[in-house]
């Protein structure tokens, strides 16, 4: 293990020891969270799904963050498609059951979504929160995974740096130059299907506040697994 591995989980453990040591912590955070959903999202993502990147990095190099890689620009963008998914997380946490309801499924209260607010385990919460899972991963998720690819290309080919990521974006360059067949092969239809919809299924059991900040952990994950597309583009080539 690295000096850099010693301080990183370090790092974590005094980030996030508060929470399980003071009550007063993790009530101040439900209350920030509930308050101000949108900017909480925002930094949950621009920390822990930056933090996946660069383990991602980590895994590839052996080193946390090197020149060009953009650690600004990348949370800057994590940021933003935190706000993104908790949008989408109200879209489909509401209309996925309702979903449900228009095929003939019967809910025991009027508003179908209320399902997966109540504590416990039910077969109806599960089909649920699958739901919810599946369409945000069928209809939101390629689209989301499609921006992030863009803008991560347009950060590696202008640098890495902050005026470099807010020059216009050459969307139709990078279509062509990316490579979509590890996109689709493996990003679209290994990730989607056996990992983003049993996990967001998952986090959809949990209680509604707890949700972003599970998918902001998810991101992590995420970090991970663009590494291994990564590596398996290099492969390729």
């Amino acid at each position: 293990m690295k000096r850099s591995d010693v301080i990183v989980v370090l790092a974590i453990i005094i980030i996030f020891l508060p929470f399980f040591l003071f009550p007063s912590v993790l009530k101040a955070y439900h209350f920030t969270n509930a308050t101000f959903p949108y900017c909480v999202s925002f930094i949950k993502f621009a920390i822990l799904a930056t933090f996946g990147e660069c383990l991602g990095l980590r895994i590839r190099t052996g080193f946390y963050n090197k020149p060009g890689f953009g650690l600004l620009p990348r949370a800057l963008v994590w940021g933003f498609l935190g706000v993104v998914i908790k949008i989408a997380f109200v879209i489909f946490g509401e209309g996925s059951p309702v979903v449900l309801k228009t095929m003939g499924i019967v809910f025991p209260e009027g508003n179908p979504a209320d399902i997966l607010r109540h504590p416990g385990f039910t077969w109806l919460k599960l089909l649920s929160a699958f739901s919810v899972g599946t369409l945000m991963n069928l209809l939101f998720a390629p689209v989301f995974m499609a921006f992030h690819r863009i803008t991560d290309m347009h950060i590696m080919n202008t640098g890495g740096t902050l005026k470099g990521f807010l020059t216009p974006i050459p969307v139709g360059r990078y279509i062509h130059e990316g490579d979509w067949v590890t996109f689709w092969n493996f990003v679209l239809k290994k990730t989607i299907p056996l990992f983003w919809i049993p996990a967001q299924t998952l986090n959809f059991m949990l209680p509604e506040g707890y949700r972003i900040l599970v998918a902001a952990v998810y991101s992590v994950i995420l970090g991970i697994l663009l590494s291994l597309a990564s590596m398996m583009q290099m492969k390729r080539l």
